[in-house]
């Protein structure tokens, strides 16, 4: 089981009392230097990915992929089956290694972390599966629950976290129910919630739709879509659908054979792509 010490959020979750409030600065007496140091950490992206490589065996996976995402960007990688987008989004999300290259988070190199500072890294991302991940034997509550409980949250803010995080995915009256008791739609809303339980910055979503129908899909769209917006998440999503890159992300790169082909705003490279594979992705997705 895990040992991770527990992080001070989960020790202090209760209101400033008084004092404390008191002594908080205003904004008027903010240094102009402290206000520099903001608009400086804004303009750092949010992920950094450069010159990944990885091989198994003798297959080349990807090949020299470098990405910069903005922070509260909806960046969408877009590609054909075997195009290396799962193994590019695990290795972003520190899931596994590449053979090279570098991971950035907010400017931070955190791809050769290890231990504590590989936890506390892996904290400031949450990951949604394609095939949800959730625990069959648990309650909806105790599925989002299990990560506080692995980073050793007390019981009283485990239970208003959860709370807190059902009512953002609309399944507060659910939080009693079986896992295996719930449609594919709600067991991807108790993932995306699960994903949310350490506040991290970024949300990594692996083909996050792809088992869901037309309509759910489109929900689940508009949840992560508005969690973005409302929780200024960062989200790197892969996905084989060109209508989910065009329904929510702000920016789109086409991974093909292991490498990125093209990448920008998704109005431009769905009106105009410039290489062969985007052209034919956008080409079966306006016919289609």
């Amino acid at each position: 089981m895990f040992h991770a010490q527990r992080p001070k959020e989960a020790a202090f979750y209760r209101p400033l009392n008084s004092f404390q409030a008191q002594s908080i600065p205003t904004r008027s007496v903010l240094s102009t230097e402290a206000d520099a140091d903001i608009a400086t950490a804004a303009e750092v992206p949010a992920i950094v990915l450069r010159s990944l490589n990885k091989r198994f065996g003798s297959h080349v996976i990807l090949q020299d992929v470098s990405l910069s995402v903005s922070p509260g960007t909806i960046f969408g990688i877009i590609g054909r089956s075997g195009a290396g987008k799962t193994t590019l989004i695990r290795i972003a999300s520190l899931l596994e290694k590449a053979d090279s290259g570098d991971v950035l988070y907010g400017g931070q190199p955190v791809s050769g972390a290890r231990g504590q500072v590989l936890l506390d890294a892996r904290r400031k991302a949450g990951f949604v599966f394609q095939n949800f991940n959730l625990f069959a034997s648990r309650t909806v509550f105790g599925n989002v629950a299990f990560p506080l409980e692995a980073a050793g949250w007390i019981k009283p803010s485990i239970e208003t976290r959860v709370r807190e995080l059902l009512e953002l995915v609309e399944l507060a009256d659910k939080a009693a129910r079986p896992a295996n008791r719930l449609s594919g739609g709600e067991r991807q809303r108790v993932a995306i919630a699960r994903a949310l339980a350490n506040h991290p910055k970024i949300l990594f979503c692996d083909e996050a739709t792809s088992a869901l129908d037309p309509e759910t899909t489109r929900s689940i769209l508009d949840l992560i879509q508005s969690l973005s917006r409302c929780l200024g998440l960062t989200v790197l999503m892969v996905t084989h659908q060109m209508e989910v890159v065009r329904r929510i992300c702000d920016q789109v790169a086409i991974l093909s054979a292991g490498s990125i082909v093209e990448s920008g705003p998704v109005a431009s490279v769905f009106v105009n792509p410039k290489s062969e594979m985007g052209r034919r992705i956008v080409g079966e997705a306006s016919h289609g």
